[in-house]
Formats: C-alpha cells, sequence, structure tokens
C-alpha cells in the first residue's frame, strides 16, 4: 500500500516533511561514490509517499521517493527505509562504530554482497513530528531477476539451485567473518549438513501444519480474507515497466500524475540540485 504525503498528514505536517527532503537528498548523495552520485544528479526528485513494507519492517518508517529523469519513462524510484539499533546491540546506548545506524546497514551489505544496489547510502531526516531518524537508501527495484521454481524440475532444484544458493549464503559468511574459524567448526565430517538438513525439514513441516491452520480459520470465518489472484503480489504487481520490462504496481499513476504535476517547468519546485 502507497500513500502520498499530502494524503498522509495534515497540509501543514506534508508541508514540514518535504522542506527536509532536499537536505535529506544532500546528505544521502554525499555516501555515495562519485559515479553513482553523478548518475543521481541526473535526475530530479517530484515526489514523496509512505509504503507500507513486509512483517520486518513493522513499526519502521519506509518511504519511496519518485524521481524523473528524461522524462517520465526515465523514472528512478529510491526506498528509504528506518535503520533502528542493531539487535545483537542490547540496551547499550553506544551508536558502536557508526554515528549513524542506517550507515550500520549499508556497510553490512556492501561487506556481504558482491555487488550491492548503486544507490545505496544512508542518511538523517526530521519527520513531522520533527524527531531525526537514521535511514537507509536504495532503489525500489534493482532490476535483479530471481528464479522461477515452478517452472524448475526437482532435480535441478537438489542438484543445482540448492548449490548455487549455497554458495550465495556462504560468500557473505566468509567476507564478512573469520572464514577459517568457520571452516574449523564446520570440520570435515557431515555433521552441520545433517543438522541444516533436518532444521529445514523440521521448518518445512511446521510451514505446512501454519498454512493449514490458517486456512482452517478462514473456512470457519474466524479470519476474514479476501479472494484474490494469487499469482500477484501484495502489491498488485500486474503491469509491465515501460522501459525495462519490470513490474509496475497499481499506485503508478498516481505517483506519476503527481510527477507531471510537480515537476512541470512551470512550476520550478521538481528541480533537486545538490
Amino acid at each position: 500500500m502507497v500513500v502520498p504525503v499530502e494524503e498522509l498528514f495534515s497540509e501543514i505536517d506534508a508541508g514540514r516533511v518535504e522542506r527536509t527532503v532536499p537536505a535529506s537528498l544532500r546528505s544521502y548523495a554525499e555516501t555515495l561514490d562519485d559515479a553513482r552520485r553523478g548518475l543521481l544528479e541526473t535526475y530530479r526528485y517530484v515526489h514523496l509517499a509512505r509504503k507500507v513494507v513486509g512483517v520486518g519492517s513493522v513499526g519502521r518508517r519506509a518511504w519511496i521517493a519518485l524521481f524523473v529523469g528524461r522524462d517520465e519513462a526515465d523514472a528512478l524510484i529510491l526506498q528509504v527505509k528506518q535503520a533502528e539499533r542493531s539487535v545483537v546491540q542490547g540496551p547499550s546506548s553506544d551508536a558502536g562504530p557508526y554515528a549513524n545506524r542506517g550507515q550500520r546497514v549499508v556497510e553490512g551489505q556492501r561487506r556481504m554482497q558482491a555487488a550491492s544496489d548503486i544507490f545505496l547510502g544512508w542518511g538523517r531526516s526530521a519527520g513531522e513530528d520533527g524527531v531525526d531518524r537514521d535511514f537507509y537508501v536504495r532503489q525500489l527495484w534493482d532490476w535483479k531477476a530471481s528464479a522461477d521454481l515452478g517452472a524448475i524440475s526437482p532435480s535441478v532444484v537438489v542438484g543445482v539451485y540448492d548449490q548455487i544458493c549455497g554458495w550465495t549464503l556462504a560468500r557473505p559468511h566468509a567476507r564478512s567473518g573469520d572464514r577459517f574459524a568457520i571452516a574449523s567448526y564446520l570440520g570435515p565430517t557431515d555433521g552441520f549438513d545433517t543438522a541444516l538438513s533436518s532444521f529445514a525439514r523440521s521448518y518445512a513441516d511446521q510451514n505446512e501444519h501454519d498454512h493449514a491452520a490458517l486456512l482452517h480459520a478462514i473456512r470457519s470465518g474466524r479470519t476474514p480474507a479476501a479472494e484474490g489472484d494469487t499469482a500477484k503480489s501484495p502489491d498488485g504487481i500486474c503491469w509491465a515497466h515501460p522501459t525495462w520490462g519490470m513490474p509496475r504496481p497499481r499506485w503508478w499513476p498516481t505517483i506519476v500524475d503527481a510527477a507531471r504535476h510537480r515537476a512541470s517547468p512551470s512550476r520550478g519546485e521538481g528541480t533537486w540540485q545538490p
């Protein structure tokens, strides 16, 4: 679900949030390298909206910012997600090695990932309540593809795909941790492999049990549910992006209509100059 900023707050609060955007963008741009920052500067900011994301981000603020380059077909949407204190940090008020919590998230991703989002960065911004919060920024869509497991034969999933996933998962551990200590802990036997396989089977069984319980709750009327196209994502992704052939969500027309108005040369307020 996407809610434009002017529909989320009163006119006064929405204006307060919008006024913080230029300074926040300049701060964020400084966390990018020169090449990425130069690319970002070819786009102009035109609108802001709040996007409801997954359950892992409940209670945190998540925004999407629309930028337009050459024309409406040349759009860039950045996701701005609030970064909280690390769960492994405990109740300590010590901020750790990073002054910005968003930087902690970004540096961790850069260390683990072979190729991070080119617009991955961080910043700090005040909300409508005047409270400063740390954020990390990335593209809403990073143009990466994903395997369609439904179209892959079981033999390929078991013999090839699972090995690729294992290598992919092992790589960030080796990059971010002590690879020699990890190798010593795993040892020469298959004990760790067996333990992981056992956990995976138990987890799958629990998922099936939970899903069956959900269906029972729906059929009995305890849990309301709406029928729909299960092939679509919760965002209702069903349109094709005009340039990249990527999905476009239902809320795209709302954001683009705002862009047409706000980025009009006669208004002049859609341009961001760092």
